[in-house]
């Protein structure tokens, strides 16, 4: 069963926030709008630190609107993958290494 993640509007949090300004409780709050309390109180605290800026509606945002973001952005999550790919690796070598007792032949001519 493939679960999909819920996204909640900016106008969901804010109405929750309130809640939580007006008085109630995390657990109140997150039992009636069944949500977790972490998740409530994230929101509490982001919009204690940043007002009503804490949160944006991803349904009007297409991403960023100047193309070398977008380029950059794209880069930061390939270095990102690559970056764990590489552990990833290194790890497997690791453990080959610590299995056999020896370092596997080096390639190429050094």
């Amino acid at each position: 069963m493939v679960r999909t993640r819920r996204s909640f509007t900016k106008e969901f949090k804010l109405s929750t926030v309130a809640e939580l300004e007006a008085g109630a409780s995390v657990a109140e709050v997150a039992r009636r709008r069944s949500l977790h309390a972490d998740l409530v109180y994230q929101w509490y605290k982001a919009y204690r630190t940043k007002g009503g800026d804490a949160f944006r509606d991803k349904s009007n945002s297409s991403g960023p609107e100047d193309p070398q973001a977008a380029k950059i952005a794209e880069l930061e999550r390939m270095i990102g993958r690559l970056t764990m790919e590489n552990e990833f690796l290194k790890k497997a070598l690791k453990r080959v290494e610590d299995t056999f007792g020896r370092t596997p032949p080096k390639t190429g001519t050094s």
